[in-house]
């Protein structure tokens, strides 16, 4: 098989020819800091993993007078694009006496003017001022941002670009300044997670309403992805985990929203990975029963999970298939190469048999040794079904 018949195969939860090793969102820093920085293709090449390319292609809707404004200068200075409205309109400021670069985003609508504050160093970007501070400015997200729409012809012409190499993934679009595709997972981020989980309590019906609104905005984009050759696309998010919120919380505020968009992907044509990194073993069921295809990323406990990953396929292992399961801060750096390579045969003996698994790191990673990567990645490929 090549890379792209070996995933597929194990995403429709099939038996390939060896064990699929892929790793998940590719860091800048990374790539930056420790292979010279090579392009994410060319990453996939030198160590044999199997590829997987990460798109965003989305577009304005025109009809509803939407466009694109880009911020900072050109976007090959380093600016950045948005779809914005005359309703809609964004600003960004550069903040002085930060230790981090730190830039305030605000949106301009008829009624008020909303703010968020996001920090970044060469690793990540963070939210240090979240968007929504009163409960009733979630109706201005209802009533004038706008509604992104996937790019079906550039997906496509994405796909036409693989010719056979790997597979191609994208994700429900979250919040456009900085958000997550989960609906509990966006609204954390715009509210903080700390706060909702309150709010679940004092202010149930609020929080249905705030999920609601983001609900929608997330359907009418996944409608828009018809047509679209996606292989994967992710959901969920890690504040949605049984390390962060309860089950009960998930039972109520988690799945009826969530389930209901990956209903919405099946119909145009989509398969959905479901992404919590995190906790998972109290809801394993609860995630299954929402209908994705996939489900990630399986984080042991020295990692900050909980994943028993030969329960966890023994329990759920017939209905979706099953990616991540490995420590990459643990096998990825500060060990040995038989370290690693115990790492990799025992995770195959957990969740391998009868295939519909995919090895992968449990969430992307900033610093790793080369050389075990490539011992991760040679003695995956070492596992053999047949």
């Amino acid at each position: 098989m090549n890379s792209r018949e070996r995933l597929l195969t194990a995403l429709d939860r099939g038996q390939p020819d060896r064990l699929p090793v892929t790793t998940h969102h590719l860091m800048p820093y990374f790539l930056d800091t420790y292979m010279n920085g090579i392009r994410e293709e060319q990453f996939f090449e030198f160590f044999g993993l199997d590829p997987v390319t990460w798109v965003w292609d989305q577009k304005p809707n025109d009809r509803s007078g939407d466009y694109w404004t880009t911020i900072g200068g050109d976007v090959v200075g380093g600016g950045m694009r948005w779809i914005t409205s005359d309703s809609w309109r964004i600003e960004a400021t550069e903040l002085a006496g930060r230790r981090n670069k730190a830039t305030r985003y605000d949106i301009f609508t008829p009624v008020e003017t909303l703010s968020m504050i996001l920090e970044e160093s060469s690793q990540s970007v963070w939210v240090v001022e979240k968007l929504i501070k009163e409960k009733a400015q979630i109706e201005l997200i209802e009533e004038y941002a706008p509604r992104t729409l996937c790019d079906v012809a550039e997906i496509n012409r994405r796909a036409d670009a693989l010719a056979g190499r790997g597979i191609l993934r994208g994700s429900v679009p979250g919040f456009e300044l900085y958000g997550q595709p989960g609906c509990w997972q966006d609204a954390a981020v715009l509210y903080g997670i700390e706060q909702l989980i309150m709010e679940t309590f004092d202010d149930p019906a609020w929080v249905h309403e705030f999920l609601g609104i983001l609900q929608r905005r997330k359907l009418a984009n996944v409608r828009s992805m018809e047509g679209a050759r996606f292989d994967l696309i992710e959901h969920g998010g890690g504040d949605a985990s049984s390390t962060v919120i309860s089950p009960k919380i998930f039972t109520e505020f988690v799945a009826p929203y969530d389930r209901e968009i990956i209903a919405q992907a099946h119909r145009v044509g989509q398969k959905v990975v479901y992404h919590t990194c995190g906790g998972m073993m109290p809801i394993l069921e609860q995630i299954a029963d929402m209908g994705p295809d996939a489900m990630e990323t399986f984080t042991p406990p020295s990692l900050g999970g909980d994943t028993d990953l030969r329960e966890a396929k023994e329990r759920i292992g017939e209905r979706v298939c099953m990616i991540g399961g490995v420590d990459q801060a643990r096998f990825f750096q500060g060990c040995t190469a038989d370290d690693t390579r115990r790492a990799v045969q025992e995770c195959f003996q957990k969740a391998g048999e009868g295939g519909g698994f995919v090895l992968a790191p449990s969430d992307h990673f900033f610093d790793a040794d080369v050389e075990l990567i490539r011992v991760f990645a040679e003695e995956a490929k070492a596992c053999r079904y047949a």
